[in-house]
């Protein structure tokens, strides 16, 4: 085992066929409350594999910040830029010179079958690959499959290009026999669960459910003369009056309603909801999913909080969250408010003369603002429509994101910005430029290329620039200029893209780990570095890849940011203070790693640790904001300019 390698192949996101799919990869579908890539990986550790590398196929990021990985593995992720093929993410993925025998699967599978069963296949087949097909049954659309298991010699990276696209089935293994190398396919003896659709998924589901898989402590069977082959988690609740028939699995906070029917392989996940008389068969349920009364779910899967509204009939459907489903809820409720108090609503507009002179003098508005208003109002509405799918996702990822967290107060700071600076943009008058018409056609052009080759960071600058461009189209160069700099201030709020994470983000870690070992040694403490771990004492602190400092990075860009824009002082000052958060937030970083080191020599037990290591990024904020004060200040006595004095004349009279 020390000499096999396990390479999982995530895939790129299955664009346009599979909703589910274009929005989370298939490796992150939750399987009884874990990622299928999580339980893969704690499969591959009690086979007794060391070593584990994962191709992200572009969401690297993501999938780390998801998993918990298994402390047994010694885990690497791989992140190709632009689609790469199978054998070309193995072939960033491993090392050349490597001798390890590659064990290559999907990362989206439920039932990997044992390790020692594929290495025995592989032996006796005496082949440089070894194809893992699923067994046979019958009619059914998964016959004659390949699992997407491939059991492979070193020697083949030495028949793959260095660069570009190369396909394992369509490249690697014609290459291998044209050269002479031999290939063989094998037959598992239980089919994989490998899936990457809504179909496929629900059939690994049924799979997984049959044979009875290995559960969580928490769930227990349910003990019921109705409901057979069902595990219930301590504080799901099922009405005496419903009836669940398993396989089923229900977990933590899940109801079932009073007259509800769950019929197996189902798996309703933590604080889902089934309303009364609903009907649930063959069915996936995702976190927080809220089915209504009377409805009909047959052979779909629901994604995370998604909802389903109440006498509604959905048959092999996957229903993806909808954030439109909240706004359209607020509006109706607003449309219901205002509709019963319509008459009161009137008679407080009426007459308009003492409305008007109750508001202040700024809010009289000419015939021709009004128009500009309510077409602004209408594109707005447009842009929201267009992309709130996209402004949804933005979101979910920052409240996911440890890094970008920061980036969730940014959209109101502009909005505060915008107000405190009411008055000048106020005097701006609003000339419509053609120029914006063409910004704007730019900016979806980057949108159509990042959805054509599914770069997510294209998509989400193309929101800035849309926003940047109606506003040169609706209002003009000069108010365009007033606000330039506040919609450059909204780009802090976007991610960056995976590829300069991952490279910012390991010479962050790198010079995390050397800069905190450099204050220890200076204090006193005896330190050694290996890698990215520091021994100091009996403890060893790992400088994990969260403690790089690019989360207190970004939370100093928006502050330093928010500052720059609300004080009143020379360009060059603001320069000053903009470009010191860096250091500012790199020398923060250091002495937080520090002080966490020196603390761990002394206190015991993860609880402790875990407070501590939490409190501390915490507690370097208002450090960080004392020295951008400090920094102000002394900015303010360099520059304040002598007081002016009169001049003295003196005249001399003649006698």
């Amino acid at each position: 085992m020390q000499n096999i390698k396990a390479v999982i192949l995530v895939g790129n996101s299955d664009f346009g066929r599979c909703p589910l799919a274009s929005r989370l990869p298939p490796a992150l579908w939750p399987v009884a409350g874990k990622p299928a890539l999580e339980r893969l990986l704690n499969h591959l550790a009690d086979q007794g594999i060391k070593q584990a590398v994962v191709c992200g196929g572009g969401a690297a990021f993501l999938l780390a910040k998801t998993i918990l990985t298994d402390d047994r593995l010694d885990m690497d992720f791989f992140d190709e830029s632009l689609p790469v093929g199978t054998a070309g993410c193995i072939r960033g993925g491993v090392s050349e010179q490597t001798d390890e025998l590659l064990l290559v699967f999907p990362a989206g599978i439920l039932c990997p079958p044992e390790v020692d069963v594929l290495m025995k296949v592989h032996r006796d087949g005496r082949s440089d690959v070894t194809v893992m097909l699923n067994p046979t049954y019958g009619d059914d659309i998964y016959s004659e499959q390949a699992s997407g298991i491939y059991v492979c010699n070193p020697c083949i990276l030495e028949h793959i290009p260095k660069a570009g696209y190369f396909d394992i089935k369509e490249g690697l293994i014609p290459e291998m026999l044209r050269v002479g190398r031999t290939v063989h396919a094998a037959r598992l003896p239980n089919h994989a669960g490998n899936f990457r659709n809504r179909q496929e998924y629900l059939f690994a589901i049924s799979d997984y459910l049959e044979n009875v898989p290995k559960l969580n402590a928490d769930l227990k069977l349910l003990k019921s003369s109705d409901s057979e082959n069902v595990w219930l988690a301590a504080n799901a609740r099922v009405d005496l009056q419903a009836r669940v028939d398993g396989p089923a699995i229900i977990m933590d906070g899940a109801t079932v309603s009073s007259g509800a029917v769950v019929l197996g392989p189902a798996i309703l996940g933590k604080n889902a909801a089934i309303g009364k008389d609903s009907v649930v068969t063959n069915g996936v349920l995702w976190d927080g999913v809220q089915v209504g009364s009377n409805c009909l779910i047959r052979k779909c899967v629901i994604d995370f909080h998604a909802s389903v509204q109440d006498n509604t009939v959905v048959e092999e459907k996957s229903i993806p969250f909808k954030p439109e489903g909240m706004l359209r809820r607020a509006v109706s409720l607003a449309s219901e408010v205002a509709k019963n108090n319509a008459d009161k609503l009137q008679r407080v507009l009426q007459p308009l003369d003492k409305i008007y002179e109750i508001l202040p003098d700024w809010t009289w508005l000419s015939r021709k603002s009004i128009i500009a208003l309510l077409g602004s109002g209408l594109v707005l509405i447009v842009f929201l429509w267009s992309y709130w799918s996209g402004l949804g996702e933005l979101w979910s990822l920052l409240l996911r994101s440890d890094e970008y967290s920061a980036g969730l107060f940014v959209p109101f700071l502009s909005v505060y910005i915008l107000w405190s600076r009411r008055h000048d943009i106020a005097q701006c008058p609003v000339k419509p430029s053609i120029w914006g018409l063409f910004a704007f056609m730019a900016a979806q052009a980057i949108r159509l290329l990042g959805l054509f080759l599914m770069y997510s960071s294209a998509e989400r600058l193309s929101i800035i620039l849309s926003i940047a461009a109606l506003v040169l189209l609706l209002f003009g160069w000069q108010l365009f200029r007033k606000v330039s700099t506040i919609l450059l201030f909204l780009c802090l709020m976007l991610p960056l893209p995976n590829m300069l994470q991952y490279f910012i983000g390991l010479r962050l870690q790198n010079w995390a780990t050397s800069s905190a070992v450099f204050c220890l040694e200076i204090i006193g403490y005896e330190v050694i570095q290996e890698g990215n771990i520091i021994n100091i004492g009996n403890a060893s602190v790992a400088v994990v890849e969260a403690c790089n400092g690019l989360r207190m990075i970004t939370a100093f860009f928006v502050i330093t940011g928010l500052v720059v824009l609300l004080v009143k002082r020379k360009w060059w000052e603001k320069l000053i203070i903009l470009a010191s958060s860096l250091p500012i937030a790199l020398l923060c970083n250091t002495i937080r790693l520090a002080i966490t080191a020196v603390f761990f020599t002394v206190l015991e037990g993860e609880y402790w640790e875990k407070i501590f290591h939490d409190f501390g990024g915490y507690a370097m904020m208002p450090l960080a904001l004392a020295v951008v004060v400090g920094e102000l200040w002394l900015l303010a006595k360099l520059t304040v300019l002598p007081e002016t004095e009169e001049a003295i004349i003196i005249t001399r009279q003649r006698g």
